[in-house]
């Protein structure tokens, strides 16, 4: 197959603007751009999901989530974490650690 000349894409360009006018042609070349970054971002995220990455830590905590470590680290100190945020949760248990740690 023959490489497309100088000619040859200025005569594809003037059809171009003929047929679909010189306000349409940049939006038409902005939404194949962003179906480009959509189709590289969907492909990525077949290669890599986020969820493997999310379903290997919690294999490697025994099939628990985050969240249910937390909680169990949390009753181990004697806290109860029912009615308290992650957040606030997560400093008091670190917080409670940290003290056990230095009492040893």
């Amino acid at each position: 197959m023959a490489a497309l000349g100088s000619t040859e894409i200025l005569i594809l360009l003037f059809l171009f603007f003929l047929l679909f006018g010189v306000e349409r042609l940049p939006k038409m070349a902005r939404a194949m751009g962003q179906a480009r970054g959509e189709f590289s971002q969907g492909l990525q995220d077949i290669k890599d999901p986020p969820e493997l990455k999310q379903t290997t830590d919690d294999l490697d905590r025994g099939g628990r989530t985050e969240n249910t470590e937390l909680v169990d680290r949390a009753k181990a100190l004697g806290l109860d974490p029912s009615g308290v945020e992650e957040n606030e949760l997560k400093k008091r248990v670190e917080a409670l650690e940290k003290t056990n740690g230095d009492d040893e």
